[in-house]
Order: C-alpha cells, then sequence, then structure tokens
C-alpha cells in the first residue's frame, strides 16, 4: 500500500481509493490549498483520517474532473 493513497482490501464490494490533497490538486493543475476551499464550498465530499488530514475519494474526483472539461 502506498502511503498517500489508502484501499480497503481487494474483492471487497465497496472498495474505495482515497486521493490527498496534494494528488487531488496535481489533477487539476492547482494548488492544494484550492482543493481545501472546494471541500469547504461543497463542491468536493471528503473524509478525514484519525489524524484529521483529508482524503478525497478517486471516483468523485474523475467525476468532477470530467464535468469541468465538459465546461471548457
Amino acid at each position: 500500500m502506498n502511503a498517500s493513497t489508502e484501499q480497503q482490501p481487494a474483492g471487497t464490494e465497496d472498495a474505495i481509493e482515497l486521493l490527498t490533497p496534494a494528488e487531488v490538486a496535481k489533477m487539476f493543475h492547482v494548488d492544494p490549498k484550492t482543493v481545501t476551499r472546494w471541500a469547504q464550498a461543497g463542491k468536493l465530499s471528503y473524509m478525514r483520517t484519525l489524524g484529521g488530514h483529508r482524503r478525497y475519494r478517486r471516483d468523485e474526483v474523475v467525476d468532477l474532473l470530467k464535468d469541468s472539461a465538459k465546461d471548457e
């Protein structure tokens, strides 16, 4: 398991890949603080780790990325 992504064991139906703010920011070519602002504005939902860090669902991020590409 990579330190920057967390994933439930393969084979579970609800396996979710989580991304860090830096990983999401890299996908959108923005600063990680922008990703945090999007989350605070409700554009992107997030989960908190036990340490209090935000993690974003890959599938939701990909959907948002596709929607933003349509708008351009």
